[in-house]
């Protein structure tokens, strides 16, 4: 799943996006290395999500460049598309099919060669911890079950790096936790490149090696967790703190499919 090369496997100069006057994200800079984990921290209307969808070819940039395993975001977007997974905030499986449907619909969209589909889904749901509800309708799936259900999905085709926007909002500490283990997963198993959105603190302190602070579409700060941390000049300095001065703080929320649709959809109303 990981690009060759040493370039970087995302790399975004003064990417803008507005929307009228609003500027939603002003002149972000940024780089990503082959398998790093890179977290976006910042409240709901910081320009998380937005970033995200220019980087993924779903919304249009305004000004500024993009490129994605070497591929131009405007002009190769196919070709981006093709390198990438991506898993929204919204709930993107079907309810009413199994999570062995769900994937075998992605295997087709992905245009994975036929012969290959049966194993890829399996090891897919193998690795994700769902091979033993797989014939279960997704209806019936906890949050968490649906959350990693999503991530097999978009890594149906193998892609360079993933992009997961807010992956654990909606889920329980157990759920989350959970999640938390198949991402980490990823990058030691496979070196995937992984590009996340989160307003836990906690969680861009656990999984990421570098995170972006966004304040009203900016990019306040950036670097590790540590680096920020020592950043504040004070000894016993959280990542909470660094969040809290930039961006404010955000909050818990818990529930199962249909608490998990909510949460995301109001997230991405607030986005």
């Amino acid at each position: 799943m990981d690009a060759s090369g040493d370039a970087p496997i995302l790399e975004a100069k003064d990417l803008t996006r507005k929307f009228g006057d609003f500027t939603a994200v002003d002149h972000l800079t940024l780089s990503v290395s082959n398998g790093e984990i890179f977290g976006l921290i910042g409240p709901n209307g910081a320009g998380k999500t937005t970033s995200i969808k220019m980087l993924t070819t779903l919304l249009p940039i305004t000004s500024g460049s993009a490129t994605i395993a070497g591929h131009d975001v405007q002009k190769e977007p196919a070709a981006v598309r093709h390198s990438i997974g991506y898993v929204p905030q919204l709930i993107s499986a079907d309810a009413q099919v199994t999570g062995y449907e769900n994937l075998w619909v992605f295997a087709r969209l992905y245009a994975i060669p036929r012969e290959e589909r049966e194993r890829r889904i399996e090891e897919a749901l193998d690795f994700m911890g769902l091979a033993e509800v797989q014939n279960l309708l997704v209806k019936n799936y906890s949050g968490g079950m649906i959350r990693r259900l999503e991530i097999a999905q978009a890594l149906m085709h193998r892609p360079h790096i993933l992009f997961l926007d807010e992956p654990t909002v909606g889920l329980d500490p157990l759920a989350r936790d959970a999640v938390w283990e198949q991402i980490e997963r990823l990058r030691s198993r496979y070196g995937t490149s992984i590009v996340m959105t989160t307003h836990y603190l906690e969680e861009a302190e656990r999984l990421c090696q570098r995170v972006g602070v966004l304040h009203r579409g900016r990019l306040v700060g950036l670097g590790t967790p540590a680096a920020l941390k020592a950043g504040l000049g004070r000894a016993d300095a959280t990542l909470e703190d660094v969040f809290a001065q930039f961006a404010g703080e955000g909050e818990s929320i818990s529930g199962g499919y249909r608490e998990a649709g909510r949460t995301r959809r109001v997230a991405v109303r607030l986005e």
